[in-house]
Order: C-alpha cells, then structure tokens, then sequence
C-alpha cells in the first residue's frame, strides 16, 4: 500500500503529460532514442499515460507506421504526431468520462468506437481496408496498412516467419 503522496510521486517514472507539454518538449522526448514509434509513445519514462490502446489511436490518427523508427522522422511527421497525440488523449479522456463517470473500473481497452485498436479484420473507418495486426511479446499492435504504411504488410515476426514466402507483402495480396 501506499502511504502518500510523497511515495506515489516517488514511483512515477517521469514521463511528461503530452496534454500540458508543449511540441519542443514532446519533439525532444521523442527523439531521445531512436526506437519504433510504439515502443516511444508507450514508454513510461517519455511519455505519461499512454497505453497500448491509445498509442494504436495515436499513430492510426498520425497515419504513421508503428514501426517507424523515432530519429527517422521529418519534424512535420513529429508534428503531426504531437498533434494526433494531444486530440486522442483529450477526446478518449472526455469519451470514457461522459460513459464511465467517476469509476474506472468499466473502462476497457477495448472499445466499438476506436479506428485501430482491437479492431484486427474490421473496416478501417477511413479508408475500408481491414485492419491488420502484430504480435510481440504479448503485445498486439494494431494499424491501418494502407493508411499507415502505405499499403506494406508488417511481419508478424511469429507468422511471417512460419509462412515464409506465402506471407502477403501487401495489402493488395491479401485474400
């Protein structure tokens, strides 16, 4: 158990709060290392309370692919990054509130109205394609293949591998 504030501050891993941070600050954050967007958003040192869900919304919203690497971004791709982050945080944030009220225990992960997360096979609600996923170390990303990368397929490094040359490129291949 906790014993007060001072201890809970105590465990906060010190990322900053996309919501009261500016773009320097985010930018800055970002590029400290040079990692796959995903593995940036949802590191905890960089950047306070965003989840794997939220990251997914985050990068389908940016149209940018979850495995692009951090320092391999154009300051407008930064951004644009900046700016889908601060919108989905602020109207997931209102959304659960105004469904959930006070209490966070009927809040999920998984919601009908989110673009990408938990949505693998449904109709991207921008452009129609089905959304595709990848599965690491029990975590599942999910994306837009046409709206995040272009039409390019990310290997799912167990499926892809077991597939081999049957593994689709893009979204054009699939079945």
């Amino acid at each position: 158990m906790i014993a007060d504030r001072v201890a809970l501050q105590a465990m906060d891993p010190g990322g900053v709060d996309v919501s009261t941070t500016d773009l320097a600050a985010f930018s800055e954050r970002l590029l400290r290392e040079n990692h796959t967007l995903k593995r940036q958003l949802t590191d905890p040192r960089l950047f306070s309370g965003i989840g794997n869900a939220c990251s997914d919304e985050i990068l389908h919203r940016a149209r940018l692919s979850p495995i692009l690497l951090s320092k391999a971004m154009q300051p407008a791709q930064v951004a644009q990054l900046f700016g889908a982050a601060r919108a989905v945080l602020a109207e997931w944030t209102e959304r659960l509130r105004n469904e959930a009220g006070d209490w966070p225990g009927k809040v999920t992960a998984f919601h009908p109205q989110m673009a990408a997360h938990g949505r693998y096979g449904q109709p991207c609600p921008v452009c129609g394609t089905p959304v595709q996923r990848i599965v690491h170390a029990d975590n599942e990303t999910n994306y837009c293949a046409r709206c995040q990368t272009g039409g390019k397929l990310l290997a799912d490094r167990a499926l892809s591998r077991l597939l081999k040359a049957s593994w689709p490129k893009n979204v054009d291949e699939l079945g």
